[in-house]
């Protein structure tokens, strides 16, 4: 008797984005290094992620501003969890102070997605060139 699998495997877009957004994690490491850098791991998820989710996904022949848009997401989820468990459990806030957060955290992961779309595209725009550009004829005229 065969058994079918628990677990599918991730869409490609979705491998693409992981695949951003991991690598994009060194790189906002080292932008970090620079001086009067406050980079964190969401934004350079959000920028760096969603343009080399872009560009993997050009590369897959996968939608880039699906990727970018999904790597932007993961910042913008990442931003808000750093944001709880860092600020968010040191004191009590008073409800006017919740509703607040509420409504820029909900912000934020409207906003967020947008970014990466906007940084996929440019990663999937940036692949797309240079590969058009190795592959066509030299001119020789």
């Amino acid at each position: 008797m065969v058994s079918t699998p628990r677990f599918r495997a991730l869409p490609p877009v979705w491998n693409a984005a992981l695949a951003g957004v991991i690598a994009s994690l060194p790189v906002s490491t080292v932008v970090n290094w620079l001086p009067n850098s406050e980079a964190t791991a969401g934004a350079g998820m959000m920028i760096f992620g969603a343009f080399i989710a872009g560009a993997v996904a050009a590369v897959r022949s996968t939608d880039s501003d699906a990727a970018g848009l999904r790597a932007g997401l993961l910042g913008g989820v990442l931003e808000l969890f750093v944001f709880v468990v860092t600020a968010g459990t040191t004191a009590a806030w008073p409800l006017s102070r919740v509703a607040f957060f509420a409504f820029a955290g909900g912000v934020v992961l409207c906003l967020a997605p947008l970014f990466g779309l906007g940084c996929g595209r440019i990663g999937g725009w940036v692949v797309r060139t240079v590969a058009s550009g190795r592959n066509s004829p030299a001119s020789t005229s």
